[in-house]
């Protein structure tokens, strides 16, 4: 295990009808559609903003 990248893994848990079109744009952003649709993505300061910024929508498993 020599320098494995951490990685997150993100599922959208509510719906992102009704928020902010900048919300939506970043559930779209994490490669996250349909609800309950799971993306394992890298822990980078970026993503983690990402995930802070729609964090009533998602849920990191």
């Amino acid at each position: 295990m020599a320098n494995s990248p951490k990685t997150l893994k993100v599922q959208l848990v509510r719906s992102s009808i009704g928020c902010k079109q900048s919300h939506r744009a970043t559930v779209r952003g994490l490669g996250l559609r349909k609800l309950g649709s799971v993306r394992e993505l890298q822990d980078t300061p970026a993503v983690r903003g990402m995930i802070d910024k729609v964090d009533y929508l998602v849920k990191v498993l």
